[in-house]
């Protein structure tokens, strides 16, 4: 037997080797089988969309996510490498009261020591998933119940105009999407509030590539390997600036690829360290520091692409139908330079930051405990 059968209050923390392994449908069942909750790491947003989402552990994770974890008495990560920006820099911090059994097929992974009484299974994800199911594991739904409640206490929260903006978006788009993702502060805010309508949309996210510019060839990979099919990109003011000439690409071939442009004219991830780490000491990563972000609307309508500008993410519920035609557009979406990333754990602290009140983290902790 794998699973403790003692467990009152098990979790399944799942990465994106679920995925690769081609284990996503038996991840699925499982949950149906058990109900018990299942997280993810930012990599793996994906594997659970729609009503099965609690979210995302980790630095910029979902802070009911990382509060389950706390809380929990079991840790089953499958495919996931727990690195340093899940489980954070002290490691006794991370699912203090429960027990942690690792399943993954890379033993340089394995071999690093998360908890000193860890189980560690050399394994493909796929063959651990079907044998987990395979075992007489109890119904947990009052406990997963309890995450959901969770989830809906905390859920007005730690949510910024790129939370707001990325939750439109997601209101927008079709049944089953597929969304690239490129690495910045758009990618976090993708992670935490970019849910997919359905169960079989996916967010390609660059995670440890951490390549800005990444997103928009994700888009054109995509789009090419699909026939076509329309394709949703976000992306910053900074990252498409890494690869802006694959706007010819996009136009010559004439790709459906829809651009969001999460614009707050600001190197963002970069103005996080310098405002948190640095005294807010900016060096060209804010207009008043010597960086610069063009109109992309003039640049996207250069190569041929239709674009507009909006100052406000509801002003594209106008510009609707551009979503779900066969040609390429771009949508160059206005934020205040001062929109930041929250929440975000404290890299040496149990608590995510900014602060809750008390009174409502209480009851969290009420209810999970």
């Amino acid at each position: 037997m794998i699973f403790h059968s003692t467990s009152k209050k098990p979790i399944v923390i799942v990465g994106n080797g679920v995925r690769e392994s081609g284990a996503a449908d038996i991840l699925h069942e499982f949950y149906e089988k058990t109900k018990i909750p299942v997280l993810t790491t930012m990599n793996a947003v994906d594997l659970m969309q729609d009503e099965w989402k609690l979210g995302f552990i980790g630095t910029y994770g979902h802070r009911v996510a990382n509060m389950i974890v706390s809380q929990c008495d079991l840790v089953i990560a499958i495919g996931a490498r727990l690195g340093l920006r899940q489980t954070g820099n002290k490691k006794e911090y991370f699912a203090p009261n429960a027990k942690l059994i690792r399943a993954d097929i890379d033993q340089s992974e394995l071999s690093r020591t998360v908890k000193n009484d860890e189980e560690k299974y050399l394994i493909d994800a796929k063959e651990f998933l079907s044998k987990l199911l395979a075992e007489n594991i109890p119904t947990y739904s009052e406990w997963n119940s309890k995450c959901f409640q969770a989830k809906a206490i905390l859920s007005p929260f730690d949510k910024e105009l790129g939370n707001l903006c990325i939750e439109y978006i997601s209101s927008l788009l079709p049944d089953d999407p597929l969304v690239a993702v490129d690495i910045g502060q758009n990618q976090c805010w993708a992670a935490q509030s970019l849910t997919l309508k359905g169960k079989n949309g996916r967010i390609l996210i660059g995670g440890s590539y951490g390549s800005m510019g990444c997103g928009l060839p994700y888009a054109i990979g995509s789009s090419i390997y699909l026939k076509k099919q329309p394709i949703y990109c976000i992306t910053g003011d900074g990252g498409l600036q890494m690869n802006i000439q694959e706007l010819q690409t996009v136009a010559s071939e004439q790709l459906p690829i829809k651009i969001f442009v999460i614009n707050n004219k600001t190197l963002g991830k970069i103005t996080e360290i310098q405002r948190g780490g640095y005294n807010e000491h900016y060096l060209i990563t804010t207009e008043s520091s010597g960086y610069v972000a063009p109109d992309f609307e003039k640049i996207s309508n250069a190569y041929g692409i239709r674009s507009t500008t909006v100052y406000s993410y509801l002003e594209l519920e106008s510009f609707k139908d551009w979503l779900y035609d066969l040609e390429p557009c771009l949508f160059n979406i206005i934020l205040p330079e001062a929109t930041w990333l929250l929440p975000k754990m404290n890299w040496n602290e149990k608590e995510m930051l900014p602060l809750l009140d008390s009174n409502i983290m209480q009851q969290v902790k009420d209810i999970l405990s």
